[in-house]
């Protein structure tokens, strides 16, 4: 069954994408609660795009293998598991470890793909799914009828921000290239042109008095923007800093100083809250709370995507031998959607 050998990216350290290594090896065994996954589908983060510099904030030490989330069927598991596991396809966030051919998961993480979703199509809304939809449904309690502001709209995260919002009856301004602006029509959204509009005076044209949400991965100067941008009752959710991507020096700067700044406006009678969203929070305190929510959100996700709320966005699909080509993809900027990587 497992005659095919272990196939897995690692990451050695501070590299070009050119510089990941492929390792070959023996398919790993599942231990006592755990499962063996045949991976059918991974997928490149923005996590990795940080990683590879040595920028992400509680990233392993180098050598590891990258990997945020993967798709794939139990091909055995471990004692204490339930059998019938055994056959299932599944999906798991792991943070580290998707991009090999056999990935080793607790069975408490994973998550069942429902009939009639592709490995690739689930993939798309794993990590970028469950981020979507706790930011809307559990940080800022989004209702219909309300105005969001989404940055990045087009990107992995912020196309199914999008999807699921559009679902939920709520009005969409969306910033990204010209480029993406007829898709992002046709789903619904106003764009806005960051790279040669001024997005707040634009904004303020549309929602005069504000916006109800604004989702914010960019970080910096971006996120001082976004808060001045809602509207009294207000919810600013920050996930990220984009652009400290290239810079030099601490990684856990550019995450403080958002920390110590969501602190700062949350402290000041305005009405309006501010987060930092991290889908890792509360799992160090709470891993069975956390499980049980990463499993109820990821299955509504799913439950959307079914339905049709939610289009799989595959900007493109590559063999992981070809994970560089797929990394410079992610870092160019010029696709929409998430790049899958399949064994």
């Amino acid at each position: 069954m497992n005659a095919e050998g272990l196939v897995e990216v690692v990451l050695p350290g501070k590299v070009e994408p050119e510089g990941l290594r492929i390792r070959h090896g023996a398919v790993p065994t599942a231990g006592p609660g755990q499962v063996l996954i045949r991976m059918e589908a991974t997928g490149v983060s923005f996590a990795e795009q940080q990683m590879r510099r040595g920028r992400y904030y509680d990233q392993p030490a180098f050598p590891f293998v990258p990997g945020y989330d993967l798709v794939g069927t139990v091909l055995a598991t471990g004692e204490g598991v339930e059998p019938t596991l055994a056959g299932t396809r599944v999906a798991a966030l792991v943070k580290v470890g998707g991009w090999a051919s056999h990935v080793i998961v607790d069975a408490a993480d994973v998550v069942e793909v429902p009939e009639g979703i592709g490995a690739a199509e689930a993939e798309t809304v794993v990590v970028n799914g469950i981020t979507a939809w706790q930011m809307l449904h559990r940080k800022a309690r989004i209702r219909a009828g309300q105005t969001i502001l989404v940055h990045g709209a087009n990107g992995g995260v912020g196309s199914v921000l999008v999807d699921l919002a559009r679902a939920a009856g709520v009005k969409v301004i969306g910033t990204a290239s010209a480029r993406h602006h007829d898709t992002l029509r046709q789903r619904g959204v106003v764009p806005v042109d960051y790279r040669t509009e001024d997005v707040a005076a634009r904004v303020r044209e549309l929602v005069p008095g504000g916006v109800d949400a604004a989702f914010d991965h960019v970080g910096g100067r971006s996120v001082a923007g976004s808060w001045r941008l809602l509207a009294p009752g207000g919810t600013l959710v920050s996930y990220g800093s984009a652009s400290t991507r290239d810079d030099e020096g601490s990684k856990q700067w550019p995450v403080l100083k958002l920390l110590a700044r969501v602190w700062v406006w949350n402290a000041l009678p305005n009405r309006r809250r501010a987060y930092f969203f991290n889908v890792w929070a509360g799992r160090a305190l709470a891993k069975n709370a956390f499980r049980a929510r990463l499993r109820a959100d990821l299955t509504q996700v799913f439950a959307a995507l079914r339905r049709g709320d939610v289009t799989a966005q595959i900007a493109a699909e590559l063999p992981l031998a070809r994970v560089a080509d797929a990394l410079r993809l992610a870092e160019s900027g010029t696709v929409a959607g998430k790049i899958v990587l399949t064994p």
